[in-house]
């Protein structure tokens, strides 16, 4: 019985480490672009955003190697956002300040805010990013590099990921193991495969063809996971999407609290792990690979040495991909080494969010709550609004 389970414990744990390390060499930082600056438009919703707006402007109009327009959608914020923006505005025509018309029933509101922005930009090339991203200066050269040179329609990367708070810290670096743990980039690249699309919510850049094509937010209009749907949607209309490291591109700090933390990520999980096809197998295979491997280590004996090594090398496989991670993108080294009790957290937090889901609790997000039967299975098209149960 020992040696079956030390045997699942090398297996899950060797599989996601073997193409973490795999993909790291296919998931690297572009370069800045050589060719001759062309229009980008930085799109960027904002409600409530009166804390950090001013930051998320300024770095947005310090790039460089780009013509740029930074256009920001005041979403019936309740705070001084639109006035903050509004003051940059007059110093700087590369600035617009829009409102957004009343939210439509049956969008979340971000999807609506960035479909009405990318209605409102001039350019063709379309920047989504968060009002918590701050992008480097030459983040967007780099951008436009990388979507020309990977002759995509959408492209996307994680962001550095500044951290704070203890759960912060221990939750948010995950993100960089479950995308580069469990998704074949090199296969991504040349399938076209709906399944396989993938990206980061905070930070997406797309041709104003592949926008139009694959219907853009609009397509995606009941969902909180624009990270999964996004890129799915694209390669549902026959395009193809990529993802870039972009630690060097532009930086992010999603969370404050621990608070903010949970229930962040509980928000749309339900289209993500939690999603009714995926939350048993994603719990038996990052249990077994992420937490086991610690746990039979208690349970050692020196006579049986087969077994020990198995357990030895599952261990070092768990904790491998999370420190290189913590290294290669400027994680907390030692947040790395609790990998168990991260992966336990992020399992707990699939489960609360599910549970949520069957007693009609509804998600919610800055002030507004959505409807939990607009949960989209990740294996259907993102365009698809039939609710998953």
């Amino acid at each position: 019985m020992m040696m079956a389970l030390a045997g699942v414990a090398l297996f899950f744990a060797a599989f996601p480490a073997l193409l973490y390390f795999r993909n790291v060499t296919l998931y690297r930082t572009p370069a800045v672009s050589q060719e001759p600056p062309v229009g980008v438009s930085v799109l960027i919703p904002a409600r409530n955003e009166e804390a950090g707006i001013e930051e998320a402007v300024m770095s947005a109009l310090t790039s460089q190697g780009v013509n740029l327009e930074v256009v920001v959608l005041d979403d019936h914020s309740e705070d001084r956002t639109a006035e903050i923006v509004q003051k940059i505005a007059l110093t700087d025509n590369q600035l617009r300040l829009e409102s957004a018309p009343p939210l439509p029933e049956g969008w979340c509101g971000k999807q609506h805010a960035c479909h009405v922005l990318a209605g409102l930009a001039r350019y063709d090339l379309l920047v989504f990013v968060d009002a918590d991203v701050r992008l480097t200066s030459d983040g967007l050269s780099r951008m436009v590099g990388f979507i020309y040179g990977s002759k995509t329609d959408l492209v996307s990367g994680i962001p550095r990921q500044r951290t704070g708070t203890l759960l912060e810290k221990q939750l948010i670096p995950l993100i960089h193991f479950l995308l580069l743990g469990f998704l074949p980039i090199a296969r991504m690249r040349t399938s076209g495969q709906v399944s396989l699309g993938a990206g980061c919510g905070q930070l997406f850049m797309a041709t104003r063809r592949g926008y139009d094509l694959s219907g853009g937010h609009a397509a995606i209009r009941r969902s909180l996971h624009d990270g999964l749907t996004l890129p799915r949607a694209f390669r549902k209309a026959g395009l193809m999407t990529d993802l870039f490291d972009a630690t060097e591109v532009a930086s992010c700090r999603m969370y404050h609290s621990a608070s903010q933390v949970w229930f962040g990520l509980a928000k749309n999980a339900r289209e993500g792990l939690a999603s009714n096809r995926l939350i048993v197998p994603a719990t038996v295979m990052l249990l077994s690979g992420q937490v086991l491997p610690v746990v039979l280590l208690g349970w050692l004996s020196t006579e049986e040495w087969i077994m020990a090594a198995m357990v030895v090398v599952a261990v070092v496989c768990s904790l491998a991909p999370r420190i290189d991670a913590a290294i290669r993108f400027k994680q907390s080294l030692w947040a790395a080494f609790f990998n168990p009790l991260s992966v336990s957290l992020v399992i707990l937090i699939q489960w609360f969010a599910l549970f949520r889901d069957v007693l009609g609790f509804r998600p919610s997000w800055k002030g507004r709550q959505y409807a939990n039967t607009a949960v989209t299975s990740p294996s259907s098209g993102p365009g698809d609004d039939s609710p998953s149960q």
